[in-house]
């Protein structure tokens, strides 16, 4: 294995050459393309902390005998891709911009020729993957660096639709790292955080220098590292996500009004919010930030049975 490659330098290891500023530069030039600020695109350009990345995903952990699969969203010109399969991984690619997308496979081509038969490149807009798609298949872990404009939805869209994901780590805005791993109570504990909760356990795993990207972002960066839960957890039971979902979006739409009054407000019975808060002990004056995503599937349950008289 080779010394990382400094800027204008290729870093190659395992018969890969890593993306370096120069390089990256030089692709986006040949190709006609450039980082789109429509899609919040800063591409990484630091070989070391994509090693990083791949080593703090913990899929290459324990290598089975089949090549974990790997959902990259956001794939840009490939320096993530590239450490992925040096890793030993077989990488879905999704790339919401055609020309970005046929562009993938030419460089993985020419910088890892030996490992490109395990990329899968498929042009499509992330928020559009459904379980029936053929290229889903076996997927069980997401690495990424997500479009910062767009990282929370995805996230959480793509955490809904495939149960059967295992592990998640992905590069975010620091700020947005902070609200999907913060706790109740916490000043920043909101909706994304409430929901990251009903699917596992979220915590940032580390942060990327300014000076890993081209361009260089405006931000900080930090990884999320999701683990999520290999069985449902008990305060799942009995009650629909999309009705959990929507008390903690209403829980949050207005901060400082109490949860008992906003549902009240919502046509809720006063008596019904009334029975639900005494029997669950939940304070009358608590609001959304206090509460946990299971007390908020306990309240959703409780206010879904019906009352007598």
């Amino acid at each position: 294995m080779g010394e990382l490659g400094t800027a204008g330098q290729i870093a190659q290891l395992s018969g890969i050459q890593y993306l370096t500023p120069t390089l990256a530069r030089e692709i986006a030039e040949q190709a006609g393309v450039a980082p789109s600020k429509q899609f919040g695109q800063n591409f990484m350009v630091d070989a070391s902390q994509v090693q990083k990345i791949v080593r703090l995903s913990g899929v290459f952990t324990n290598l089975r005998s089949e090549a974990p699969r790997v959902l990259e969203v956001g794939p840009g010109l490939g320096s993530l891709t590239l450490g992925l399969l040096d890793a030993g991984a077989e990488v879905l690619a999704v790339e919401i911009d055609a020309k970005r997308a046929q562009l993938l496979p030419q460089t993985v081509a020419k910088l890892a020729l030996e490992h490109s038969a395990r990329l899968e490149t498929l042009q499509l807009d992330a928020m559009k993957l459904t379980a029936d798609l053929p290229e889903m298949q076996g997927v069980r872990h997401i690495v990424s660096n997500l479009p910062y404009n767009v990282a929370t939805p995805i996230i959480l869209t793509l955490l809904g639709r495939f149960p059967e994901v295992e592990t998640a780590l992905v590069l975010v805005q620091a700020e947005v790292a902070q609200r999907l791993c913060a706790e109740p109570g916490s000043k920043v504990y909101g909706i994304p955080s409430a929901k990251m909760a009903w699917f596992g356990s979220a915590k940032i795993a580390g942060e990327v220098p300014r000076s890993a990207f081209w361009p260089v972002p405006r931000v900080d960066s930090k990884l999320v590292a999701f683990t999520c839960y290999a069985n449902a957890p008990r305060f799942t039971e009995g009650i629909a996500r999309d009705e959990v979902f929507s008390l903690v979006n209403l829980a949050f739409s207005a901060r400082r009004k109490t949860l008992r009054s906003l549902l009240t407000a919502e046509g809720y019975a006063s008596e019904q919010v009334r029975t639900a808060f005494d029997s669950l002990q939940i304070d009358p004056l608590a609001r959304g930030e206090t509460l946990s995503i299971a007390q908020f599937a306990d309240l959703a349950r409780a206010l879904s049975m019906p009352t007598s008289g």
